[in-house]
């Protein structure tokens, strides 16, 4: 896999909204005033704050801001305002040949799934992490999401240790990270952005579903082979999930277990990153080895 350039002080970085429309223009300007704390330049994508309809902008306007950002070689990361819905409107519109000659880091997480897949299926690292609108959370709330994104984007060594689960399944497991959030991964099944995990370890996160629309996605990806040759599988967040009516019957772990378990893999349960307000890099596309023990589970990154 190609790895983006490093950042450096005084490298610029664009944000752009490819997916949802942008309800808090606040959060985008305080991440602008972040990011120029941490020493960068920011540009802000022109059509941003737009607004049209469930979109940040038209698919015209976003696709526009996306291509600028992919083809100038004065920027140097492309921070993704937030996930939502649309990203897939525009991809296969999106012309990555100047961004292949000198790939630049791709950050965002949610619906920025669509990219992470597409650009890993073309050979380059990106950046699973928070996004502009997470600003909206505190200080205190995000800090360690906005640690791990620095330490990912200057080249630090990314090792995370978190105390183990109850559902873990112990082992031991090398191989590239793939993944993103689960229903834009069963979202692109039968396209030219899904993802093979063939000698991969998985990561997923979700938020704000029923159990049993998580189980259908997760049937989906078993059908189409997602769980028979991946080496390893990481459960991120699984946030704000709804309550069924009549009640589901299992955990979110046990449905999860149902469909994977019986691949004797290592699988680590509420690894901290998605939706909530601690959400740790993890640079996708980049070899990984993940240990699962009694009492900690810890990931390190080549």
């Amino acid at each position: 896999m190609k790895k983006p350039a490093l950042l450096t002080k005084g490298d610029t970085i664009t944000i752009v909204a490819p997916a949802g429309i942008i309800k808090n223009k606040q959060s985008i300007l305080d991440a602008v005033d972040l990011a120029k704390q941490w020493g960068y330049e920011v540009v802000i994508g022109e059509h941003v704050f737009e607004n049209f309809h469930h979109f940040s902008a038209t698919d015209e306007h976003r696709l526009k801001d996306l291509q600028i950002a992919l083809d100038n070689p004065k920027i140097k990361a492309i921070w993704c305002a937030r996930g939502g819905y649309g990203t897939v409107r525009i991809v296969d519109d999106l012309d990555f040949s100047t961004f292949l000659k000198k790939p630049k880091w791709i950050i965002g997480y949610s619906d920025i799934t669509v990219l992470h897949n597409h650009i890993h299926n073309l050979g380059v690292e990106t950046l699973h992490a928070m996004m502009p609108v997470n600003t909206e959370f505190s200080k205190e709330e995000r800090k360690l999401s906005e640690q791990t994104f620095l330490k990912a984007i200057s080249g630090e060594t990314l090792t995370y240790t978190i105390p183990s689960a109850t559902y873990n399944q112990k082992g031991t497991a090398s191989g590239q990270l793939v993944g993103g959030n689960l229903t834009i991964l069963e979202n692109l099944l039968g396209t030219k952005s899904s993802i093979s995990t063939s000698g991969k370890i998985l990561f997923f996160e979700e938020i704000g579903e029923y159990k049993y629309h998580i189980d259908r996605l997760l049937q989906g990806l078993k059908r189409n082979g997602y769980f028979d040759n991946c080496v390893g599988v990481i459960v991120g967040g699984m946030s704000h999930i709804k309550k069924n009516s009549p009640a589901y019957g299992q955990t979110i772990e046990e449905l999860i277990l149902e469909v994977v378990s019986k691949k004797n893999i290592p699988i680590i349960f509420d690894f901290p990153a998605g939706h909530d307000p601690e959400n740790r890099a993890l640079i996708l596309g980049r070899n990984i080895t993940m240990q699962v023990d009694t009492t900690t589970s810890t990931i390190a990154f080549e």
